[in-house]
């Protein structure tokens, strides 16, 4: 049984199998154009033709410029500087000075600025001292205690092997008397990251000019974001979009909505991206062209993290006086700007314009690819729809006589040879429409027609008597 069921399922298969490849090579489909009167298709289709008339050309012709040719491909190269005085508190009646020399580090880079806003200055020279108390394992009670300690890397010297008492390490704190810290070789004393760090003030207020230069070489257009009578000028989006100057509190506030998040990236230093973006319509004069301006802050905020917030690094200042190696160090805290361009041109093109207009007609013919499915698929009267559109038809072979077209032959039930064996001949014969000659139809009558319908009253007789019919065909 099961034999059969596996053999019948693959008998069904190449059934399948030959009659899909058959089709394919001896089928051709074409369009068969069927009125149907419907309100409520009608107005379906209607409605979906709107539709996608105006995202088509509306949207993505007019408003998406699909009449253009576009590229994104930008050369770019941003020049960065910064304007602005800041000072330390020293005493009641005297404060250190910064400018930029001294607070953009270093003075140069590409795409990219560093304004440092805080930093812990150590005077240093090159003799031996005791490690900083901030390194766990630096804490000894004898000379024991500090030989064959393994090297790390957090360590800020070599180890001499002697265990000292502690001393001042700073400026501003003291360790306790009784406690004693391994001694090293190095630059000393050790920088100690709990005293209090030195804050530039009026940061904010500073300002910072940026200047760009682009080119879209597939178009050999070339462009800046400067205008040619640019007077002192701060950027302001309502009243002064063009100006390229910048205060850096209202970088800060677009970068950070949250004001003591702010204060902390003042304090510990963040990292922010200025975006410039260009959108340029070359059917139009170039200088209507003008980037977008965007900031966005691109470290964790400080509530998120808790390993290594903000942005700090060390530099060093060395210099030799009398025969002694000195150096001023100093982690600098800051804000780091990185500059980042992007932009696309576009120009009317033919092809474009031909190419983008044929794919939005194959789209406006979706609408009646939707109604056929919801009349031939979900619609009450599908069955009849479906016979409607769909029609086969075969060529005859070329042997027979194409003046004759038969038509179907009208179907009787075999039911009804049995309850009436006296059936006539009249609803036996086949129905044939002729055209031609009357002589030529005359001929076709006593030949095709005569002996079909004898044929089958031949075979009625003949199934009469092996049925035991005693009731023959008139």
């Amino acid at each position: 049984m099961d034999s059969l069921s596996s053999e019948s399922k693959r008998f069904s298969c190449r059934l399948f199998l030959k009659h899909v490849f058959y089709g394919f090579i001896t089928e051709y489909e074409t369009q068969k154009i069927v009125t149907i009167h419907s309100y409520t298709i009608t107005a379906l289709l209607r409605f979906i033709q709107i539709i996608l008339l105006l995202y088509s050309f509306g949207y993505l012709l007019i408003y998406k410029k699909g009449y253009q040719y576009q590229d994104t491909s930008i050369i770019s190269s941003v020049t960065l500087k910064v304007k602005g005085i800041g000072y330390v508190h020293k005493g009641p009646n005297d404060s250190y000075v910064f400018d930029g020399t001294d607070y953009i580090i270093p003075p140069s880079e590409n795409n990219a600025i560093f304004i440092m806003t805080n930093f812990i200055a150590t005077e240093q020279s090159r003799s031996t001292c005791v490690e900083s108390p901030a390194v766990p394992f630096a804490f000894c009670k004898k000379d024991s205690d500090c030989q064959k300690k393994p090297d790390r890397s957090d360590m800020n010297g070599r180890w001499t092997g002697r265990c000292s008492a502690a001393s001042k390490l700073s400026g501003n704190e003291t360790t306790n008397s009784t406690q004693r810290l391994c001694e090293i070789q190095g630059w000393c004393p050790v920088e100690d990251d709990r005293q209090k760090p030195t804050v530039i003030q009026d940061i904010p207020n500073f300002t910072i000019f940026l200047k760009n230069f682009m080119e879209f070489p597939t178009f050999n257009v070339k462009h800046k974001n400067i205008g040619e009578n640019l007077k002192s000028c701060v950027y302001d989006p309502l009243t002064n979009p063009s100006c390229p100057i910048f205060r850096l509190s209202y970088i800060l506030n677009e970068a950070e909505k949250n004001a003591t998040e702010r204060e902390l990236m003042l304090l510990y230093g963040a990292v922010i991206r200025v975006k410039l973006d260009w959108d340029c319509n070359l059917d139009r004069n170039i200088k209507l062209c003008k980037p977008v301006y965007s900031f966005a802050r691109l470290d964790t905020p400080f509530h998120e993290e808790t390993f290594s917030v903000g942005f700090n690094f060390r530099f060093a200042s060395n210099w030799k006086y009398k025969n002694s190696y000195r150096r001023s160090l100093r982690k600098a805290y800051g804000l780091r700007f990185i500059i980042s361009v992007s932009g696309k041109a576009g120009k009317f093109d033919f092809i474009t314009l031909t190419l983008n207009t044929g794919s939005l007609v194959g789209i406006f013919g979706l609408a009646s690819f939707v109604c056929d499915y919801i009349l031939l698929n979900l619609s009450k009267k599908a069955a009849v729809y479906r016979e409607q559109v769909f029609q086969r038809f075969r060529s005859r072979p070329a042997s027979m006589d194409q003046s004759v077209l038969q038509l179907k032959p009208r179907k009787t039930d075999v039911s009804t040879i049995f309850q009436n064996p006296s059936v006539t001949e009249r609803e036996l014969t086949p129905v044939y429409h002729l055209s031609g000659s009357p002589q030529r139809i005359h001929n076709l009558a006593n030949t095709s027609l005569s002996s079909s319908v004898l044929g089958q009253r031949n075979r009625l007789l003949s199934f009469q008597a092996n049925l035991g019919l005693t009731n023959p065909v008139n």
